[in-house]
């Protein structure tokens, strides 16, 4: 459904959800069209990017801890968002989450990958949520989000465009094998909110 939030909305309406290879979703639309376009400006011309280079990937990113949003935006890190957030995960995973969730930005432009990886490390996030945004993303740009079956690169369990507004979440495990192919043209944004179940209960 499409709830309202304070004017702000999510759109869970369109979830569709699997649990092979692990348990994820996928969300067509996630906020409003005006909504998706302004957090979109704010990236491309007043987020803080730092570049990161690290073993696996290239990108630029920057957490929202201690941030001053404009108010337009700022409901992406405001407690109501995010409590509604974790609830809707609680639905969908059926695990109890701690009341708490951190949330950063990343960015990838040309050269840019993120080699497979699943994430899993013990006793940190447990679940991620991420939202994509561009500007007319096509599919000759690359950055495509792949998920694998298993750890090994040649097992592709799909291929997810980066469509403006569609959002990815995922079960973060040993299993959760994925990767983000080399980025030709573009900029391409994700926000990135990481959750913690309760007592690291998540499969």
């Amino acid at each position: 459904m499409m709830l309202s939030i304070r004017g702000r909305t999510i759109n869970f309406a369109d979830v569709e959800s699997r649990i092979e290879p692990f348990d994820y979703f996928v969300l067509t639309e996630t906020f409003g069209e005006a909504e998706s376009f302004e957090i979109l400006d704010w990236l491309e011309t007043s987020a803080p990017w730092k570049l990161v280079e690290a073993d696996f990937y290239t990108q630029y990113e920057f957490d929202f801890e201690g941030i001053k949003l404009p108010e337009r935006i700022s409901f992406l890190y405001a407690k109501y968002f995010l409590d509604y957030l974790i609830e809707k995960f609680e639905d969908l995973f059926l695990v109890e989450f701690e009341r708490r969730i951190d949330l950063t930005a990343h960015k990838l432009t040309a050269g840019h990958t993120i080699r497979l990886h699943n994430d899993f490390l013990p006793g940190q996030e447990t679940h991620r949520f991420i939202v994509q945004l561009n500007r007319g993303w096509r599919d000759e740009n690359g950055g495509f989000l792949i998920l694998f079956s298993s750890p090994n690169p040649s097992h592709i369990h799909r291929v997810i465009r980066p469509v403006h507004n569609s959002a990815v979440g995922f079960t973060i495990s040993e299993k959760s094998n994925h990767a983000v192919s080399t980025v030709h043209e573009g900029e391409r944004y994700t926000l990135v909110y990481s959750l913690y179940a309760v007592n690291d209960n998540a499969d």
